[in-house]
């Protein structure tokens, strides 16, 4: 006697509805279930059923005979009761090798980890399965942590970002030492009044909203900052970033100066301008300039103060005029200036750099 199984509408949408959320998050164990009873109320065959999902016939008997008895609480999505099988040392060091070699060279499509990818690879590698929950805690516990990616032009030249840090840069200090020079990192920033957005906590399903003024005008800060005394200068402007306002922020900048000041800064096109050479010229014994090598931002370490200044100046905020915008990036930059050991803290990958060329043997 062949035995077929029904369920009611409203039965059939609540299963197929525990079964995206299970998708969404990452739950096997519930993802599985509710497939299989879907399939069950379709007529297929068990033997097809268990070669389709990777379940043994008597397996979907036992749920089947649970699903009888308990209803839809039987498919109920979540956290594994109970403690999990913990991997070894060695499955963790395995799983970490995998990780950092990143997700394309096991297979996945995309360039970034998420927790559902590597339950996958726990699971096919150790047999082991294991929530996306507390997968977001192991991989806490053997050494990483939930970021924004970052991208990497593949223009980028990493011969010449070599010669920048095991050369040009202890040239650079050497020189600074010798002069009893500033060394200054330069860069430009724009903040837009239409606002900025990061991520957030909203609940499940409801996107999180901010207000906008739907304004594309922005308001540009030059800046710079100084390696040995943690020094800010800035100057906003409301126009266009050219040549001739780099070079009105940098003279301003020299008024400001005794010592002889070493630039630092990137190949923009008003950075390398004719106009900008002549400039650089003419102040010759004010000032030498060094090019980061192109495509470097991880190489300039105002980039970091300009992401600290939109996150507690514009990230998700409201500006309803330009003028609420402009009063609140000035009180950022006055907050940076006044901060010196913040700046300081910028300067992670040079002190290290530095703190190497001591320990350096002479050729």
């Amino acid at each position: 006697m062949k035995l077929r199984i029904t369920a009611t509408r409203k039965t059939v949408n609540q299963i197929r509805e525990k079964s995206k959320i299970a998708s969404i998050m990452g739950d096997s164990k519930t993802l599985k279930r509710t497939q299989v009873m879907l399939m069950i109320f379709e007529g297929i065959k068990f033997k097809s059923i268990a070669q389709s999902i990777g379940v043994s016939e008597e397996t979907i008997r036992q749920w089947i005979k649970a699903f009888l008895i308990r209803g839809i609480k039987f498919l109920k999505f979540g956290t594994p009761s109970g403690r999990p099988p913990k991997l070894t040392k060695g499955q963790k060091r395995a799983l970490a090798k995998i990780i950092d070699e990143g997700p394309e060279k096991y297979g996945f499509m995309g360039g970034c980890w998420r927790t559902p990818m590597v339950q996958q690879i726990i699971e096919k590698e150790f047999g082991i399965t294991y929530s996306c929950f507390y997968i977001a805690r192991l991989l806490k516990e053997i050494g990483f942590s939930y970021q924004k990616a970052t991208f990497v032009a593949i223009q980028r030249d990493e011969s010449l970002r070599n010669v920048w840090l095991e050369k040009i840069w202890p040239k650079i200090l050497r020189e600074a030492r010798e002069k009893n020079s500033y060394i200054f990192f330069g860069d430009e920033c724009s903040f837009s009044q239409h606002g900025t957005l990061t991520h957030t906590w909203a609940r499940i399903g409801v996107q999180p909203v901010v207000k906008t003024s739907c304004s594309r005008r922005s308001y540009k800060v030059f800046g710079l900052i100084e390696y040995f005394s943690g020094k800010y200068f800035s100057m906003a402007h409301e126009g266009k970033i050219n040549s001739d306002s780099y070079q009105i922020f940098l003279e301003s900048v020299l008024s400001m100066t005794r010592k002889h000041t070493i630039l630092i800064q990137d190949d923009a096109r008003y950075h390398t301008s004719e106009e900008m050479e002549e400039f650089f010229s003419k102040n010759v014994n004010r000032m030498s300039v060094y090019q980061l090598p192109a495509f470097s931002p991880d190489f300039n370490p105002i980039e970091i103060l300009w992401k600290k200044m939109k996150t507690k100046g514009t990230h998700l905020k409201f500006f309803p005029n330009f003028t609420s915008l402009t009063n609140k990036v000035e009180e950022m930059m006055i907050e940076f200036a006044n901060s010196k050991e913040e700046i300081l803290s910028l300067f992670g990958l040079y002190e290290r750099l530095e703190f190497f060329e001591c320990f350096k043997v002479p050729a």
